[in-house]
């Protein structure tokens, strides 16, 4: 696959979600406006709870429509926010590589994104604003360390220039995929194990009928 994203107005094959996780002020938003509509806001105003966007691209031959949903940093709508990690099968947590608080919360959005959603969720730890390497405050070899420590895909980007915007979304998408593929044995089946056209897919094997019987939760 090419390293640019291509998008299709048409059907889609699969439906990804994907949430952005994140202090108020790295950047959700306009990571989330680069990827889905190429657009920059230099004055964009703090997220209210939960807003969304898609984009359809291509993996491997299928396509791939990317629900991404972009929640707000501060602590007063956790309570709202928490809710849509349910399925999510893929999360970025960003951080801004200029403020250092915000690189020492990820820690925390990461516990919280364990918490609440699939447990195979794919996580990639996004270090934004790259454009301001003069104000950097958080080192890129650190922040590698800390994703390798913890199984987090890595990278970089800018907003403002959309340096990697789209390559972020295409290793998260492209990682869900393959990890899915993988887990349903698709790859020399695939055709006749795949979900119908536009199902939502849960990375979490269901538990089979006798195993409902003896569960209490309804």
């Amino acid at each position: 696959m090419s390293n640019e994203l291509r998008t299709y107005s048409g059907d889609y094959d699969y439906l990804f979600k994907v949430v952005l996780t994140g202090d108020s002020g790295v950047g959700k938003t306009n990571i989330l406006d680069r990827f889905s509509r190429n657009e920059f806001n230099l004055d964009s105003k703090s997220t209210i709870g939960v807003e969304f966007a898609t984009r359809t691209v291509q993996i491997d031959d299928k396509h791939v429509k990317a629900q991404i949903w972009d929640t707000a940093g501060q602590e007063r709508y956790r309570a709202i926010t928490s809710a849509y990690y349910r399925g999510a099968v893929g999360a970025l947590l960003m951080y801004d590589i200029t403020n250092s608080a915000s690189y020492k919360s990820i820690a925390k959005w990461m516990e919280e994104i364990r918490e609440q959603a699939d447990p195979n969720i794919v996580l990639m730890l996004v270090g934004n604003k790259s454009d301001l390497k003069h104000l950097r405050a958080v080192p890129t070899k650190e922040a590698k360390n800390f994703a390798s420590q913890n199984k987090l895909l890595f990278i970089e980007t800018s907003a403002l220039d959309a340096t990697n915007v789209d390559l972020a979304f295409q290793n998260i998408l492209t990682e869900v995929y393959h990890r899915y593929s993988a887990q349903e044995g698709l790859s020399n089946e695939f055709d006749e194990s795949k979900p119908a056209r536009g199902q939502t897919i849960s990375l979490t094997v269901q538990p089979d009928d006798s195993a409902s019987k003896k569960s209490n939760c309804c």
